[in-house]
């Protein structure tokens, strides 16, 4: 069993995660710290794990071998930096960092520090896109000319994120609106899926107005070192979100409408695109739940790199500046 502490509790996806390790045998939660006391106290109470005010208590317990960062964004880059210095294996809430700058400053210090990362790229484990990775990687779309993933909820029409969440829709903070909230994953997946982006543009926009200036949708083009061209939607504005992703090449097409993969391939046999694809691999664990595996000792397990979250960090970071100053911008590296 691995003793690990929750640094930072401001993340949505908090619950989740709590409720995820109070399910596991192999991990005991034995600290919360929070720059907010009275949100530090709330997890406290709901997990019996006592509330640490002095950061230094978790980095010098030798016990502690694993740190979960909720953090808001803007807060990660000394939590990770010290939590590098002491060692902590980590997981870290997406994205890694507010732009390029400190997420490859985080990136040098985890890779130096050798210690196990991860962050909340859950996507990656989704059957669909195990399948549509190990057919590009076969050779089965040809040569690919463009592909488009999207990641939309409505979240700012429920208004999900008042009182408890609002720092998400504080660019100060959060360092992105809706765009580069959802649009993240959807980056990843292009990334994870394509390889690097060489240049991109973006139109990124408010709607409801809800959350002040704070952008709550947005398009974005990028390409691809390979030669593609890809696009990514994201938004907290939309009442359905039937189609998540296309991919078109020379020799295949795929789509995927309401979850179900319609795929057509020569080099595939069935491959029809007429009918939903359902020979798919297994799902992978929650990201959250394969850190948990790896830091308990677990080979094999499959993580995402902090030098690729940074990278992410970096595409979105240029897609914005892009967007404001109306051009395509290559990636600071």
């Amino acid at each position: 069993m691995i003793e690990v502490a929750l640094v930072g509790c401001a993340h949505i996806h908090t619950p989740g995660f709590v409720k995820r390790l109070q399910a596991r045998s192999d991990v005991k939660l034995v600290a919360i710290w929070d720059h907010d006391q009275e949100r530090a106290q709330k997890w406290a109470t709901e997990t019996n794990a006592p509330v640490v005010t002095d950061l230094n208590e978790i980095w010098s317990n030798a016990a502690i071998s694993a740190v979960i960062i909720c953090a808001e964004t803007n807060r990660h880059e000394p939590l990770v930096l010290a939590a590098a210095a002491a060692n902590k294996h980590m997981f870290v809430e997406k994205p890694l960092g507010i732009g390029t700058d400190d997420a490859y400053k985080m990136a040098d210090a985890i890779e130096k520090a050798g210690v196990i990362f991860q962050t909340g790229y859950f996507q990656r484990g989704n059957p669909v896109h195990l399948y549509l990775r190990e057919q590009i990687q076969k050779g089965s779309f040809g040569k690919i000319t463009r592909i488009r993933h999207s990641n939309c909820h409505s979240g700012s029409l429920g208004d999900w994120f008042t009182p408890q969440w609002l720092w998400m829709t504080d660019v100060e903070q959060a360092g992105v609106g809706a765009f580069g909230d959802l649009g993240t994953h959807s980056l990843d997946i292009l990334m994870w899926l394509m390889g690097d982006v060489v240049r991109a543009t973006a139109s990124i926009h408010v709607a409801t107005g809800r959350y002040g200036e704070c952008d709550e949708f947005g398009e974005g083009l990028l390409e691809f070192k390979n030669g593609a061209v890809g696009s990514l939607a994201a938004g907290w504005v939309d009442v359905a979100h039937p189609i998540s992703v296309i991919i078109s090449g020379t020799e295949g097409h795929a789509y995927v409408a309401n979850d179900q993969l319609f795929f057509q391939s020569s080099h595939v046999e069935g491959a029809d695109g007429k009918t939903p694809w359902t020979a798919l691999p297994t799902a992978w664990p929650h990201a959250f739940e394969l850190f948990l595996d790896a830091a308990n000792g677990k080979q094999g397990v499959e993580l995402v790199g902090a030098r690729e979250a940074a990278d992410r960090s970096a595409v979105m970071e240029a897609l914005y500046q892009a967007a404001q100053q109306q051009a395509w911008l290559a990636p600071k590296r």
